[in-house]
């Protein structure tokens, strides 16, 4: 069997495999004809466990979508907050994440006193690579990302803000008005404020 440019593994068709026996592209796992996955024999794409016909699964033997349990057929619903909601993947309004790095080149005028005292060859490079922990990369993103998107985390079902603080480090205090909850963020002494609907 003819192996295609950029794979890395042995008897690949398709392209960028770093497994082994892949019709698929971009595959680190074995014998997929999917794409992207990490499993291995999948038919579907982006796949992490094993033998999926479905997308996004994690689980094994999957002919749904965004399983992480064994030999599902149905797609389930979605758990938010550490609740079960009655809802699809594809049925909630959700956030993006364009604005969350842990890892962010910094250019020399950007970059802090602080941080040219930690990577003294920044000179060489017109800048640096840094790198950010989980809730640093929270509370940048939080800074950086637009209201619109910021209420969207707010709307989500089940929102609960001791649960959304726990994994962000981002505190929400809530309040309650007449028209919903009516919730105020406070991070690096900037506050916002959104309404749940």
């Amino acid at each position: 069997m003819e192996n295609k440019k950029k794979n890395t593994g042995i008897d690949n068709t398709g392209e960028n495999n770093s497994g082994n026996r892949n019709s698929g592209y971009e595959n680190s796992g074995n014998w997929n004809s999917g794409y992207w996955n990490s499993g291995n024999g999948n038919s579907g794409n982006w796949n992490s466990g094993d033998g999926n016909s479905g997308n996004w699964n994690s689980g094994y033997g999957n002919s749904t979508n965004r399983s992480s349990g064994i030999f599902c057929s149905e797609e389930e619903t979605v758990r938010m907050f550490n609740k079960p909601t009655n809802l699809k993947w594809e049925e909630i309004d959700h956030p993006h994440f364009n604005e969350f790095y842990l890892n962010k080149w910094i250019s020399e005028d950007e970059m802090t006193d602080e941080d040219k005292k930690a990577d003294p060859e920044f000179y060489v490079r017109k800048g640096c690579l840094k790198t950010y922990t989980w809730k640093e990369a929270w509370a940048n993103f939080w800074r950086d990302t637009s209201e619109e998107n910021r209420q969207k985390f707010l709307n989500l079902p089940n929102f609960d803000p001791e649960i959304f603080e726990e994994i962000t480090g981002i505190k929400v205090n809530q309040l309650q008005s007449l028209s919903g909850k009516t919730v105020k963020v406070e991070i690096d002494g900037i506050s916002y404020e959104a309404t749940i609907k």
